[in-house]
């Protein structure tokens, strides 16, 4: 499955390990929401993972205190019509300015990723758009109307600049 990254398509370094499955001595390695409170609270033996990934139902709240130590936070998307990925990442980047990777897995589709984007997505792991197609979707809209997570000036703001 491609990522796609700052306008390239970049090798996937990173290994998303199953609740149940042995963790890696070594590696960049993310879990689940549940599992990491597991491992940081003690619960669970083994090395502490560098990403997280939350699926739609998970209380992204639970991972604030965490933050700093992550580099990857992975929210999925396990069909197209679930938007609560999008909430995900709003309250990550704009409540609790979390600055590391933010990546989108699952069902991505191409229509999606402008507005991804917006949330405050910075990567995509897709099979179902490749990268002209990422590139072009990020590119489709040169006006925005409300504000988000992203750096786009909105319409109602560019009139009073």
């Amino acid at each position: 499955m491609p990522l796609i990254k700052n306008g390239a398509e970049i090798a996937n370094d990173w290994t998303f390990v199953p609740d149940g499955a042995v963790l890696p001595e070594n590696g960049r390695f993310s879990v689940s929401l549940a599992r990491f409170l597991s491992l940081k609270q003690g619960r669970e033996n083994g090395p502490l993972p560098d990403g997280v990934r939350l699926e739609p139902a998970d209380n992204v709240e639970d991972l604030e205190p965490f933050l700093s130590e992550l580099s990857l936070i992975e929210i999925d998307f396990p069909k197209y019509t679930d938007g609560r990925g999008y909430s995900h990442a709003q309250l990550l980047r704009r409540r609790f300015q979390f600055t590391g990777e933010l990546r989108a897995v699952g069902h991505v589709l191409r229509d999606q990723i402008f507005y991804m984007n917006r949330s405050g997505f910075d990567a995509y792991e897709t099979r179902r758009a490749g990268l002209s197609e990422v590139l072009e979707a990020l590119g489709e809209y040169s006006v925005v109307y409300q504000p988000a997570a992203d750096a786009a000036v909105p319409a109602f703001r560019r009139r009073n600049i």
